[in-house]
């Protein structure tokens, strides 16, 4: 019999990487700033997620087939950064609970039925795992039965060990990724200031009135009214707080820029409030926003109006 093709080979394979992000957050958090608590530091996950899939292409033969983000968050709503990092390409969030101690609860549970599960379809041929947690062997061994390949990557520890030695074991490579590789996406979270109204409202120019032309005999279509557009941006700033949770909201500050997800997330429920789209309205997508922050600001004591009217 011939030597197998490898070209081929590369083109039959494929792989998935298993992000525990508890883990790989908390580990990192510690070895490059000290920290306890996410809330501690602020993660670049876009650029993280697109450093660790060029790391792995550059070491596991194949075609990426995605990333799978696990994550936890309070009732299972998602955070902003996790709604952020849900739209990236190739990448599918997966969320657990997180309790009142801050504990995540079932992450643990979906990375090994997912692991199982793309090892028992033939999905992959090799799978990244990133985690610590021994209770990942039972599917480590399961996904090898399958035949796939289970790479561990560990995050470098200030001493001694972060992962279980029997997961270590049953890997079939190991790396550990060093705090030189981890430490451009993660610093430490800067202190909520209030941005002054100078600030805010720096190279902001009034709207100019729309110039609406009308056939002759027909009256012009005026746009929703200023006070009614910042009302519902304070009613769904009270709405995501009492649903969302104060922390998540915090995540926001010190604004006044709303991520791009966000954003589109505001204006689409104060359409459903308005019952009407703003979207040819450019100047009360302003007035939203400034009702969103003027809420947010009173929450957390910052002080911070909204532009003149």
């Amino acid at each position: 019999m011939g030597t197998p093709d490898l070209t081929a080979y590369r083109a039959m394979a494929k792989y998935a990487i298993l992000v525990d992000v508890g883990y790989l957050y908390a580990a990192a958090g510690e070895v490059l700033l000290g920290a306890k608590e996410r809330k501690e530091y602020r993660v670049a996950a876009d650029e993280l997620i697109g450093a660790l899939k060029k790391h792995a292409m550059e070491r596991i033969p194949g075609e990426l087939l995605r990333v799978y983000w696990y994550d936890a968050a309070r009732d299972r709503v998602p955070t902003v950064d996790q709604r952020v990092i849900a739209q990236l390409p190739w990448v599918k969030v997966r969320l657990g609970n997180l309790n009142a101690r801050g504990q995540q609860k079932g992450v643990d549970a979906q990375i090994r039925s997912d692991l199982e599960a793309l090892a028992r379809h033939h999905a992959v041929t090799d799978t990244v795992l990133i985690a610590g947690d021994e209770d990942m062997v039972p599917a480590v061994e399961a996904a090898q039965a399958f035949g796939v390949r289970v790479h561990l990557w560990g995050v470098e520890p200030p001493f001694g060990t972060n992962q279980a030695e029997r997961l270590v074991w049953e890997a079939d490579t190991v790396e550990i990724l060093s705090a030189d590789f981890l430490r451009a996406y993660f610093s430490r979270a800067p202190q909520p200031v209030a941005p002054t109204p100078a600030q805010v409202f720096a190279g902001r120019t009034p709207p100019a009135k729309p110039q609406v032309k009308s056939p002759v005999g027909q009256v012009a279509k005026l746009g929703p009214s200023r006070p009614r557009v910042e009302e519902v941006g304070e009613h769904v700033a009270q709405k995501w707080i009492l649903t969302r949770g104060r922390d998540n909201i915090r995540d926001l500050l010190p604004g006044p820029i709303l991520p791009t997800v966000i954003d589109t997330e505001l204006l689409i429920e104060a359409e459903k409030e308005l019952g009407h789209s703003l979207r040819p309205y450019p100047e009360a997508r302003v007035w939203l926003r400034d009702g969103f922050w003027a809420r947010v600001y009173r929450e957390f004591d910052l002080g911070v109006g909204v532009s003149s009217k």
